[in-house]
């Protein structure tokens, strides 16, 4: 197995799973390539499951370093501090109930070795509740840097479990700000004003988890409140217009507060392509 110079990034809460934790990691360490470094940091205390599980596989991996934090900062504000144990310039997102697909480290790798003007590289999810193997939808996404930025003007443009990104480029434009549930599209957006480049490959890279409770999280006041306060930064930035942030905020206000079970509906069958 080739080893290469990137960092894998996770955060954990003590909400996780263990059994999602351990599909996860093992997703990670079952790579065509091997990263030099896993940085899982730990957000807040974790359960005696978790602490126990993440020992066993620190035994086993090396290269697994755990940060962990005092308190619960928040998934933006414990990224930044994973970033700063990460000593490679390319850094791979994960998310610690996902899965990955065992040729995604090298697919991604490859295509930034090969692009250095990219910074930013994604891809699509496949979608499941269950089991990974049984798909209920598929997030795509534009593939060209100019797609993507006229995509983000509406709607997310990355899948952030998916990405690869420059640590250099994130770092230049401060990192992950504490937003809630925002924090990495407020993150693509600052960094598209600032010069990055963006790609998706069009192929699925993870296995998406998915319930009705990631539903619900995309709903209520709190959500609402967040998402209004990004699209008036978008403004601010003039990335989008006037009239792109009235459009935006009348037409996710209503999806927002739908009923939870609407609102998964609109979300598989009307928002992913």
């Amino acid at each position: 197995m080739q080893q290469i110079n990137c960092s894998i990034l996770l955060s954990v809460y003590h909400r996780e799973k263990p059994e999602y934790l351990r599909q996860c990691l093992d997703s990670v360490f079952s790579q065509t390539f091997r990263a030099s470094e896993i940085i899982l940091v730990g957000d807040g205390p974790l359960t005696e499951a978790l602490d126990t599980m993440i020992d066993c596989y620190r035994n086993n991996y090396p290269e697994l370093q755990f940060v962990p934090l005092k308190e619960n900062r928040g998934l933006g504000l414990a990224l930044n501090e994973g970033l700063r144990h990460c000593h490679n310039d390319l850094v791979m997102r994960m998310d610690t109930d996902d899965i990955c697909y065992p040729n995604r480290l090298e697919l991604q790798y490859n295509y930034m070795a090969e692009h250095p003007d990219c910074d930013v590289l994604g891809g699509w999810t496949d979608e499941f509740c269950a089991t990974p193997s049984e798909t209920i939808s598929i997030r795509r996404l534009p593939e060209h840097h100019a797609d993507i930025v006229r995509f983000g003007k509406r709607r997310n443009p990355m899948n952030h479990p998916t990405v690869m990104f420059r640590r250099e480029a994130v770092m230049r434009v401060g990192g992950y700000h504490d937003i809630y549930l925002f924090e990495d599209y407020d993150l693509w957006v600052r960094l598209i004003m600032d010069g990055a480049r963006f790609h998706n490959l069009q192929q699925p890279l993870i296995h998406f988890r998915t319930s009705t409770d990631f539903f619900g999280r995309r709903g209520g006041w709190r959500y609402t409140k967040s998402e209004i306060n990004l699209l008036r930064s978008f403004h601010q930035f003039k990335y989008i217009s006037t009239i792109e942030m009235t459009t935006n905020m009348l037409m996710r206000c209503v999806v927002r507060l739908l009923p939870n079970k609407l609102r998964q509906k609109i979300y598989i069958f009307l928002l992913r392509r």
